[in-house]
């Protein structure tokens, strides 16, 4: 089989890196892929810019299976362009993909459908919500409406921090049209976790768990980023809090879909958060997650391939998942000043074979350069989270470029 992946980041190379292992695939596309992508076996790179470049080059070399990482294209609609032209392509319709594309319509299908979440309150107008600041409880969260590359949502302590990001996203447009409408949101006290499910829009079967570190310093300081790093399975996720998430949030999530009547063959990320009163749903988001990718693809034991397949021929009930009963954590290697403004074109440079799925990195002749804010993933796997943290920072001192930042504490 010949496919077609598109994306260029750390997730894009774990999907490539599983699927070249399937006595299936013939050859692996991916557009525009990096640096890691272009060495995996099976595999080369393209660079497509339009939605009707990657049609016509799908049509024009047979691609059996089209594979979208990135939420943006999701959202604009790809996957109706290549089932208009009868290509089998992976993921949710545009319709769909707005559990995503939009936080308010996401929390309103939450409110519909039963999904246990937060409190909240959207908003259109910016003055309206610096009103309700006035007799609102904080600490409160903001978050942009729209696709903001992890960076829309915002923990406020207090008023002066609640105004401002108001003020920054809906007056002064720091994320674009992203920010032109909000939502206030209850804070929730708990754990985090990330849960990513599979759904051919009949069935949904959650895949292992995962915990991702959003903040750019230790100790969950620091701004939001897209996340850096990432373990799986996560331990917080007990048998007690699966039943209590399958319940309270995936199944009427499932039932949502369907009498939606969505066309929803893709996965479904769950950020959730566990709370003394139970699993409590934060957002969807309509792929799967970058960097939990990275930590969840090494311990599939199964075809990869065949999961997919078999997802869209609406037989996913009847697909036998075997996990490896290990541990694997990523730790995500960025450029300085990443989430803001970094410098590209650094030299990276890479000893001893290192486990690495790359994201922000493009080569040069013989030289591997940095590309990106996320560059790297450094991945182990072990019996325990012990063993995995002390291989990962052994590993990670075989790559290095200058300026090079990543969090000590991934996996406590």
């Amino acid at each position: 089989m010949k496919i077609l992946i598109i994306g260029s980041g750390g997730r894009e190379h774990a999907l490539t890196w599983k699927l070249a292992q399937s006595k299936h695939v013939e050859s692996i596309y991916v557009s525009p892929g990096n640096a890691g992508t272009d060495m995996v076996d099976k595999c080369c790179n393209i660079n497509l810019n339009t939605h009707k470049e990657l049609l016509n080059f799908a049509k024009e070399n047979n691609i059996d299976l089209t594979i979208v990482g990135p939420e943006k294209t999701l959202v604009e609609g790809i996957v109706d362009l290549f089932k208009k032209h009868k290509l089998n392509i992976f993921g949710p319709s545009k319709i769909a993909a707005k559990l995503e594309g939009s936080k308010i319509f996401a929390k309103n299908f939450m409110k519909e459908f039963k999904v246990k979440t937060a409190n909240y309150k959207s908003f259109n107008n910016p003055y309206s919500a610096l009103s309700y600041l006035k007799h609102a409880s904080f600490p409160l969260v903001i978050k942009a409406n729209g696709l903001a590359a992890g960076k829309g949502v915002v923990i406020c302590n207090n008023f002066k921090t609640a105004q401002t990001t108001i003020t920054q996203f809906m007056l002064q447009h720091s994320l674009e049209q992203a920010g032109k409408s909000i939502i206030i949101e209850e804070f929730l006290i708990g754990i985090e976790a990330s849960i990513i499910c599979l759904t051919d829009g009949k069935t949904m079967v959650p895949l292992i768990s995962a915990r991702d570190y959003k903040t750019i310093y230790e100790n969950n300081k620091g701004p939001n980023t897209g996340g850096m790093g990432a373990i799986s399975p996560n331990n917080y996720c007990t048998d007690k809090v699966m039943d209590d998430f399958i319940k309270n949030i995936m199944n009427p999530t499932l039932n949502g879909i369907k009498k939606s009547k969505m066309d929803f063959h893709g996965f479904v990320f769950f950020g959730i958060m566990i709370t003394k009163n139970g699993c409590k749903c934060l957002e969807y988001n309509v792929r799967m997650g970058d960097p939990e990718c990275q930590s969840i693809i090494p311990l599939m034991n199964f075809d990869l391939l065949e999961m997919f397949q078999m997802t869209l021929k609406n037989q996913l009930h009847k697909f036998k998942f075997i996990w490896k009963k290990q541990i694997c954590i990523n730790v995500v290697m960025t450029s300085k000043g990443y989430p803001k403004t970094y410098t590209k074109g650094i030299k990276i440079n890479v000893t001893n074979k290192p486990f690495v799925f790359y994201a922000g990195t493009i080569k040069k002749g013989n030289e591997l350069l940095t590309n990106g804010g996320r560059v790297l993933s450094i991945v182990a796997t072990a019996d325990n989270i012990e063993k995995a943290r002390k291989k990962v920072y052994k590993t990670i001192k075989n790559v290095s470029f200058k300026d090079a930042f990543y969090r000590k504490d991934i996996g406590l």
